[in-house]
């Protein structure tokens, strides 16, 4: 019996080439974006879509965000009062802004001679800014 067993898997032929090839799905049309991945947990999602420049006056520029209900319903609970979600978005926005303002205007004050400005390279043609 242990002669039979033991022919039956010497004689096994090896694995060619095709039979180790594994199947390959496509699972980028599966994978879940951020959004949807973070409404599916019941959590807030914010992001910058897109950042528009004016070339001629590149102080002047525009951000396109994208968000969720959870988010609204976040900014709603701390305050934030308007009659539509781009609203609610402009005040949250305009509020982040204006404390990166005030942070900034702070550290001068505080150290007027030190007003230096750290700028590292992060690649890919963008910096980040101190």
């Amino acid at each position: 019996m242990f002669n039979k067993l033991k022919n039956l898997f010497s004689s096994a032929k090896p694995v060619s080439d095709v039979d180790k090839i594994v199947p390959v799905f496509d699972v980028s049309s599966t994978e879940k974006s951020p959004k949807e991945r973070a409404e599916e947990l019941g959590e807030p999602y914010i992001a910058v879509i897109s950042v528009d420049l004016d070339p001629n006056n590149i102080g002047n520029g525009s951000f396109e965000l994208d968000w969720n209900d959870k988010f609204i319903a976040n900014l709603v609970r701390a305050g934030y009062q308007g009659k539509t979600d781009q609203q609610l978005i402009d005040q949250w926005f305009n509020g982040i802004c204006r404390n990166i303002i005030n942070e900034t205007l702070e550290q001068e004050q505080a150290d007027p001679d030190n007003r230096l400005i750290n700028k590292r390279d992060l690649g890919s043609g963008r910096s980040e800014i101190r």
